[in-house]
């Protein structure tokens, strides 16, 4: 009840003051993200995880991913796993029950493939991709670090703006990503950045820590030598000092590939279809395929070279050498 006292009150001094004619409050827009997963995801980690990898090589864990994510959002809900992998709908009404506006939902599948789904609950638009190439921040160790709560700098890429589905997919990944000012559990300060890139039909996303250092005397008159006629600027900060900025990876690290975008909540008719994408089932398939044609061309092989023999009387007991009726013919000589 009390929320809903806040919310009334909320609207209600909105509407008092737009009455008076004060047009120059901004409106306060809040994006809350719901973060779950499906039956299926991985938590430890399996030398099993594609049939043309290495046996050595161990894929990331998808929770460990989820966890990263949840730490990374102070602005986000985290909930249990959702048990229907058909019937996606359902993730309206969570949305609608907890209250948040945008829906980070990760579906497994066969325990080794994963796909992300981004929707604005309820009407949409969905985007649905697959999530590959995966390193969490425990996995490769990363040197950076950032405070817990902090909100990011987002940095994309300049093709974001060449077509409209990827400004459709821009405008998401802001909403999912972009910490609002004044959430919950965060802190005011700005200490990392995320880049998202986009490049081979993929999306490329990073996470930096913003290192900020003082230089030492010796740098500051290394910066200041004039360099092909032109002498370097350093950067400074608001208390006089040269500082030097260095970004620092922390992680995690991975590749989205759009594969469809909706244009409801997790239904709705197809607005956009990668043409390009190749599922992991198929390309897993090709190669069984591959790898059971060698294996036919070489027991054909070998058949081939038996029979072959067989005719030429290489094998023993097997053939004639001879014709029937030959003088010289074992049956005729030992008859």
């Amino acid at each position: 009840m009390a929320s809903v006292y806040k919310s009334m009150s909320n609207g209600r001094h909105a509407d008092d003051s737009s009455e008076d004619g004060d047009d120059d409050v901004p409106k306060r827009t809040t994006q809350r993200v719901l973060i779950l997963t499906s039956r299926g995801v991985t938590y430890r980690y399996n030398i099993y995880y594609l049939p043309y990898s290495n046996a050595n090589t161990k894929p990331p864990s998808h929770r460990h991913l989820l966890n990263d994510l949840y730490a990374l959002l102070p602005h986000s809900r985290k909930d249990a796993k959702l048990d229907t992998k058909s019937k996606l709908h359902h993730l309206n009404e969570l949305a609608d029950l907890y209250n948040t506006n945008n829906v980070l939902f990760f579906e497994a599948r066969k325990g080794q493939d994963l796909y992300v789904w981004i929707s604005k609950p309820p009407n949409g638009p969905t985007v649905k991709f697959h999530l590959h190439n995966l390193h969490t921040m425990s996995e490769l160790h990363f040197p950076g670090n950032c405070l817990k709560g902090s909100r990011p700098v987002l940095s994309f890429d300049a093709r974001f703006d060449t077509q409209p589905h990827l400004k459709l997919v821009r405008e998401l990944l802001t909403h999912v990503f972009a910490v609002p000012k004044g959430a919950r559990k965060t802190k005011p300060f700005v200490d990392h950045v995320m880049s998202f890139t986009y490049t081979d039909n993929k999306v490329w996303i990073r996470c930096y820590q913003i290192a900020e250092t003082e230089t030492s005397r010796k740098e500051q008159e290394e910066s200041e030598l004039p360099v092909n006629g032109r002498t370097t600027a350093t950067v400074r900060s608001t208390s006089s000092k040269d500082t030097k900025l260095s970004l620092t990876e922390i992680g995690p690290r991975f590749v989205l590939t759009p594969i469809v975008i909706l244009e409801g909540s997790f239904g709705g008719p197809v607005i956009y279809e990668n043409k390009e994408f190749i599922s992991p089932n198929q390309i897993r398939a090709e190669l069984r395929l591959k790898r059971a044609s060698k294996y036919a061309r070489r027991s054909d092989a070998m058949s081939s070279g038996r029979v072959k023999k067989k005719e030429l009387g290489l094998r023993s007991g097997e053939g004639r050498r001879r014709r029937e009726g030959d003088e010289l013919d074992d049956r005729v000589v030992f008859a």
